[in-house]
């Protein structure tokens, strides 16, 4: 057991400084701190947003929105770059006012519709275009039921093990081994609803495929928290490599995963996103050259 020799104050403080404390993008008080106007688009939707896993999600769900030829779904998508604070100024808490990405404004009709939380924003373009999410009946209820296991089980996945396993500044074994434990639980729970299905809800390609792949897709095909893969052997996960595998060679799926993207492969790399031809001209590669 590694040692520990750190006790608890009678009254918890904030110290800015700490390491590994997350100052840059989080703080225990709500609300702005700065005053900026977020930038609007040309386009219905304007989302706000940084290519995470829970960024992903939503333009994931857009680019396959638009591959079904469904013009309202055309988007704008502006960078939020949560370490230098963007989601704490007063633009963006009128949008979101928990100052988590992602967030999005509706301006289909008259006075813009704010939507935040990945999951509200997948529900509410699944009903508003008629895709992707049954309209009723137990094929809408089950694809609801892995939308949320997913927004309940994903903390467990990035700032449970996730943030010990990468991110914290030393390794705690007792974190390490509480997390990868509930990590691995989940990635057997995906594997045996696999061999029955063969997407997540069913026989049909739902949002809550588009929820879950960022994550544990990512996960499974290593590209998620350094070497992490081989840490919790995700390669015995049979069916859950397969579903990975399939959705990761979906065309507006890799469109998706790339958008409000920072880090990487320049190439891969597409920091904002206003038109579909960005993504054969605006990729950073291109940018650079």
């Amino acid at each position: 057991m590694s040692e520990n020799h750190y006790q608890p104050p009678q009254v918890w403080t904030w110290d800015p400084e700490a390491r590994g404390n997350g100052a840059k993008t989080n703080r225990p008080i709500a609300g702005a701190t700065h005053d900026h106007t977020l930038p609007v688009g040309k386009h219905p939707l304007q989302l706000y947003s940084l290519g995470t896993p829970n960024g992903q999600k939503i333009t994931i769900l857009l680019e396959e929105l638009l591959a079904l030829n469904i013009s309202g779904a055309e988007y704008d998508a502006h960078l939020i770059r949560i370490g230098d604070g963007d989601q704490f100024s007063s633009g963006f808490v009128e949008v979101n006012p928990n100052s988590k990405i992602p967030a999005l404004l509706d301006c289909s009709h008259g006075k813009p519709v704010r939507i935040f939380e990945s999951g509200a924003i997948l529900l509410h373009l699944a009903e508003k275009f008629g895709h992707f999410l049954a309209k009723e009946g137990p094929a809408r209820t089950e694809a609801l039921n892995w939308l949320f296991w997913l927004q309940g089980s994903a903390p467990y996945l990035g700032g449970g093990f996730g943030h010990f396993w990468f991110y914290a500044p030393e390794k705690i074994e007792y974190a390490i081994n509480r997390f990868s434990l509930e990590a691995k639980r989940q990635l057997d729970v995906l594997d045996r609803q696999l061999a029955h299905h063969h997407y997540i809800a069913g026989d049909e390609y739902t949002i809550a495929d588009m929820a879950i792949w960022p994550w544990y897709g990512a996960l499974a095909l290593g590209t998620l928290y350094g070497d992490s893969a081989q840490f919790l052997d995700v390669a015995a996960y049979k069916n859950l490599q397969r579903w990975a595998q399939e959705i990761a060679k979906r065309p507006a799926v890799q469109r998706g995963r790339i958008v409000n993207r920072t880090w990487g492969e320049p190439s891969g790399q597409l920091h904002e996103r206003h038109d579909a031809s960005d993504f054969a001209l605006r990729t950073e590669d291109k940018r650079q050259a």
